[in-house]
């Protein structure tokens, strides 16, 4: 199914037409020489079966909180992206997980920063905007909170994959220092997106039958970063961005750069009181805004009316969207 990156509305009238998901599996330059048919079929599969089971859930009438943080648990169960299961490691050879969510209907948020024992960082953010009080919660602190919430803990080396400590070792080995997701890449395997050059993120958006939005934007970070560094994930309004009365927004690519920019709440300020359409809002941060302060990667959004956009300022992005009853849209290359 081959659809543009930027998708309006179903013509038929109703909530059910409106009604749909984004998900990304992080942005960065193509490869396509270099990779093999079974390596991009497994991408593939991976968005699509995610994307089926939320599109059911949205014909179900469940919420869109519901639906996005159950997407982005899904991707972090799955360690093709570089979030939760298959994170990449730190300098010091450790995972640091970040997570938001963002509910529209009344903009509150939660999120985690920094967490290494927290099977489902998602979750976490989840239970922070439901129960804390507060919005962001980091490190041991968050760990203990969550916990005490039920969220599931794992030990540590859980996370951890033989390729992801070697594209570590390979970056140290070649000077590459902190690299944008999982380098070393050519020792275990390709995939459609250049490794050395892809953002990690995971997210998702929705608009669910009654009208509400939510996002959710979950990461394993950088590889080789410094311990300690936060990018945007877990930052509402750079990240991650919900408000019914406009979008609903997830980010991927160069974290302080979209922290500088406040990307995904530039985007609902373009639309909401810009008066720009979604298309064009976010192909003014995309293309405008981010290159100012040196800004790659990609974004989903979905608007209240259940437009959709799916864009980047790299070669490609994991993507998808679904609406309830229809097949699934998924794409990696620009154009597709």
């Amino acid at each position: 199914m081959t659809l543009p990156d930027s998708l309006a509305a179903g013509d038929r009238p109703g909530a059910a037409a409106r009604a749909v998901l984004a998900i990304h599996g992080g942005a960065g330059t193509l490869r396509r020489a270099a990779m093999s048919p079974e390596a991009e079929a497994r991408y593939r599969e991976a968005l699509r079966v995610i994307l089926e089971d939320g599109g059911r859930r949205l014909e179900a009438g469940e919420n869109a909180l519901d639906v996005v943080v159950e997407a982005v648990r899904q991707l972090e169960e799955c360690e093709l992206f570089n979030a939760g299961k298959g994170a990449v490691y730190t300098a010091d050879e450790r995972h640091e997980l970040d997570a938001s969510v963002m509910d529209g209907r009344d903009r509150r948020a939660g999120a985690v920063a920094g967490v290494t024992r927290l099977r489902n960082p998602v979750l976490a953010a989840r239970e922070v905007m439901a129960h804390s009080g507060h919005v962001l919660m980091i490190g041991r602190a968050a760990e203990h909170f969550a916990i005490g919430q039920g969220v599931e803990m794992v030990s540590p080396e859980w996370f951890g994959t033989p390729q992801r400590l070697e594209q570590l070792r390979h970056a140290k080995a070649s000077a590459l220092g902190q690299v944008l997701d999982h380098d070393g890449q050519d020792a275990v395997g390709r995939g459609p997106i250049d490794e050395k050059t892809k953002f990690g993120t995971v997210g998702a958006v929705a608009l669910d039958l009654h009208g509400h939005l939510a996002a959710a934007t979950s990461t394993g970070g950088m590889t080789n970063k410094r311990p300690g560094r936060v990018g945007d994930s877990p930052i509402p309004g750079a990240g991650c961005y919900a408000d019914d009365r406009s979008v609903a927004v997830s980010c991927t690519g160069t974290g302080e750069a979209f922290i500088r920019a406040v990307a995904a709440h530039e985007v609902a300020a373009l639309v909401r009181i810009g008066g720009l359409s979604l298309d064009e809002a976010c192909k003014r941060v995309l293309f405008e805004e981010l290159p100012k302060v040196g800004g790659d990667g990609g974004l989903i959004a979905v608007d209240r009316h259940g437009a959709v956009h799916l864009g980047f300022n790299t070669e490609g992005m994991y993507r998808g969207s679904v609406r309830p009853g229809q097949a699934p849209y998924v794409g990696i290359y620009g154009g597709e």
